[in-house]
């Protein structure tokens, strides 16, 4: 049997997916702000079968250009960006399989609070709800949440995986199996020696309390991650199920799948347990030359000054000092490693200018043009040769892009026996990994903390 696609839709709760693109006479995220424009994409995603929808999410704000935030303001770059775990419970309610894949930043969110949220959410899904993993690197998120600067680079990893400890906890340990009765006769709705009280004091975290959500249907969402630089593949090696990698050809996303897989086994998971996905964006037409019209299209809207305010961002460098025409030279920083070395160390022969940069973030970066023919074979070559699961697929104008992806390239995909022709049954883990694989395996860290495991220190309601 063919190895079958997998496909999340990448999305963003704010205007445009590319600076300047919210200006195309067929873009329709100026709606982002209405619940409709969110139920419609669900729609539209469930019939073409995509595994869930996948929001990217931001605080703080792109000031580093120029030294302010106007070129954000001016061209929308993540800007406004409103929340997405709040759009989560409109979408469930007009779809019954897509799964909602949503990122929670674990530098600013309280793990007490944020495990509730999470586990709220996969109940009134049924368990479609994954959580991407974020550790932020907008210096302006830090001072907007009180903190002098943001924590460096790797730093933030160890408060991660701290952070990691004390969801598990309270996710997998607070509630034993079979604490919850619903005993209307016997006027018991929860056994108390089942319910436990969380315990923990470390570096960056301290609580002690119980989770006060019953175990939901999956208990722990489905774990996203999408960090890429040594530490961020270390990380997704030890805790994530589903990877997020970037990169600017097939050879360098091969090589950090198998570095990911390599990882995973010495931390004593099953290597190919791991979902891993690249991004890509598509723009397709009934033929090579109509997609190759709408990218011509797409590209006289592209906002340069509004994509180097996002590059900016992503590197913690001002680039409005700089010629357009320089050459990237690498330099370390504490924002996103991987755009910096993707641009500076990927390909020795070829040197980026920031021109160049600008143009390939707005409507070039990792994108397949073509016909429903042409953009299969794209994808089956990225699967064959890199030896990743799917895609995130990202959109240039919305809701056009999708449409045309779910109404030409799923049929041939489908004709091509690599893609799905109906849902499986059951929660997102279920969906990724077969029937009656609720919960994480036994190989995951977060089995670590079930109720009277060494890891796991409690103490029962009853003797409270």
């Amino acid at each position: 049997m063919k190895k079958q696609i997998r496909l999340n839709a990448l999305d963003m709760n704010c205007v445009g997916c590319c600076p300047g693109l919210w200006l195309h006479p067929e873009d329709q995220t100026i709606r982002y702000n209405t619940l409709e424009y969110w139920t419609e994409i669900a729609r539209v995603l469930e019939r073409g079968l995509f595994d869930s929808l996948f929001i990217a999410d931001i605080y703080g704000i792109y000031d580093v250009y120029g030294g302010n935030a106007d070129a954000a303001f001016r061209h929308a770059v993540e800007f406004p960006v409103n929340d997405p775990f709040l759009l989560v419970p409109a979408m469930a309610m007009v779809t019954k399989h897509l799964s909602f894949g949503i990122t929670g930043t674990v530098t600013y969110e309280p793990p007490y609070s944020f495990a509730r949220r999470l586990s709220t959410l996969d109940h009134l899904t049924n368990g479609r709800i994954a959580w991407n993993i974020v550790t932020g690197y907008l210096e302006s998120a830090a001072k907007a949440f009180g903190q002098h600067e943001q924590l460096p680079h790797d730093e933030r990893y160890v408060l991660a995986s701290e952070y990691m400890e004390v969801v598990y906890k309270l996710w997998e340990g607070s509630w034993e199996d079979g604490a919850v009765l619903r005993d209307k006769v016997n006027r018991i709705f929860a056994r108390p020696e089942k319910i436990h009280k969380v315990h923990h004091q470390g570096k960056y975290f301290r609580m002690e309390g119980y989770h006060i959500c019953e175990p939901s249907p999956q208990r722990t969402p489905v774990l996203f991650q999408a960090g890429a630089s040594s530490k961020g593949r270390q990380f997704a090696a030890e805790h994530a199920e589903c990877v997020f990698i970037s990169g600017p050809s097939r050879k360098i996303v091969a090589g950090i799948v198998s570095d990911i897989r390599k990882r995973a086994a010495e931390q004593g998971r099953d290597p190919n347990s791991l979902v891993i996905f690249t991004g890509l964006a598509v723009i397709t037409g009934e033929t090579d030359a109509e997609a190759q019209a709408k990218l011509a299209d797409y590209r006289n809207h592209v906002s340069i000054e509004g994509c180097l305010a996002l590059f900016g961002g992503y590197m913690g460098i001002d680039f409005a000092k700089y010629d357009l025409d320089q050459p990237l030279e690498y330099v370390e920083i504490d924002a996103i490693q991987t755009f910096m070395e993707g641009f500076t160390k990927a390909d020795p022969t070829r040197r980026w200018t920031l021109r160049e940069i600008a143009e390939h973030l707005g409507a070039g970066r990792s994108t397949v043009v073509g016909s429903p023919s042409t953009v299969a074979d794209e994808l089956i070559g990225w699967m064959d040769e890199t030896g990743v699961d799917g895609f995130n697929l990202r959109y240039i104008v919305s809701p056009g892009d999708i449409n045309a992806f779910v109404d030409l390239v799923v049929p041939e995909l489908q004709r091509r026996g690599v893609y799905k022709t109906s849902y499986e049954e059951g929660t997102f883990r279920e969906k990724l990994y077969g029937k009656g694989r609720n919960y994480l395996p036994e190989d995951h860290p977060a089995a670590n903390y079930r109720y009277g495991r060494p890891k796991f220190v409690s103490s029962a309601v009853s003797t409270d």
